[in-house]
């Protein structure tokens, strides 16, 4: 089984098929509802209902999630009946092997019922027919690498004393997700350095982002938060929002970073926590949303999936 633990809750939908072939007088009858077993087509709902749910009991790496839709649509042909099956959920991984496995489960259910009337009934092209929700669906792709910067705050850093594990991580983690990492540098927590830092990097070298690690806590040294308000233009409150909501899952002590986001010109920079762990986490909540962020501050407006698959 995959590891999904890091992994954002997005909304999921996939739709699939099945086909059921069968004699035309067999369709007469269940139109008639005129089959011994009772009426074919509404225990085949309630079984593809059941099996969406219980996917994951029976196909071995599927993993357990709450469903929160499952449809069941039949067309009935002159020789087929053709099962739709839609599944929705808001979750970590997506639901195309839940919509299989109701689908698959609607056709066996069909011919496990006509099967006493009919010899010729025959399942074909179970297929995925559409999903939405993965991480393709949120990335957004530009012509040109989006340029950025690391902005590591410490004393013991800055004097040699201990060595950065969260800005290399970070440094790193941009250029997987195409970033043109321009500038990586550690200074002391001395507030009017990271203030002038900052500044430089928005106004002076124009760029698109730059992440911060470090000086978010309590500390007497902690003053990343502070410089900030000297710095953004406009705060952005719903990236701290996120970062804190989606470490509050997996630790007790994100709650207490005090790190914020804003914009300055065209320049969004961003406050991670100092722990690589935290920082680790915090890039994890970051992507793929965060690029849209320059697609929106660019007067991109908001396409849909659709559109983006398009491009």
């Amino acid at each position: 089984m995959l590891d999904i633990s890091r992994k954002t809750k997005t909304f999921r939908t996939a739709v699939a098929q099945a086909t059921v072939t069968m004699r035309p007088e067999t369709l007469g009858r269940i139109q008639r509802n005129d089959v011994p077993k009772g009426n074919p087509l509404e225990v085949a709902r309630v079984a593809a209902i059941q099996a969406a749910k219980c996917a994951w009991q029976i196909i071995p790496f599927c993993h357990p999630l709450p469903v929160d839709f499952v449809g069941v649509e039949f067309e009935l042909g002159e020789k087929e009946i053709v099962i739709s099956a839609t599944v929705k959920a808001i979750y970590k991984t997506g639901v195309e092997m839940e919509a299989l496995t109701a689908a698959s489960v609607a056709a066996l259910t069909l011919y496990d019922m006509l099967k006493m009337l009919d010899d010729t009934l025959e399942i074909r092209a179970v297929k995925l027919i559409d999903k939405k929700g993965g991480k393709s669906d949120y990335r957004e792709e530009f012509e040109k690498p989006l340029r950025a910067a690391v902005l590591v705050m410490s004393d013991t850093i800055a004097a040699g004393k201990n060595d950065d594990l969260s800005g290399r991580l970070i440094e790193q983690r941009l250029k997987a997700e195409g970033f043109a990492v321009e500038d990586y540098r550690v200074i002391p927590d001395d507030a009017a350095q990271i203030r002038d830092t900052l500044i430089r990097y928005a106004d002076t070298m124009h760029l698109d982002l730059v992440v911060t690690t470090g000086g978010t806590g309590f500390g007497p040294r902690d003053t990343t938060p502070e410089a900030m308000m000297h710095v953004i233009e406009r705060e952005i409150p719903g990236i701290p929002e996120v970062l804190r909501s989606y470490g509050q899952e997996r630790t007790p002590f994100a709650m207490l970073s005090r790190g914020k986001a804003g914009l300055r010109g065209r320049t969004i920079i961003i406050n991670l926590p100092g722990s690589k762990r935290g920082a680790a986490e915090s890039l994890d909540a970051l992507f793929p949303g965060l690029r849209h962020a320059f697609a929106m501050l660019w007067g991109g407006g908001h396409p849909s999936a659709q559109e983006k698959r398009q491009r």
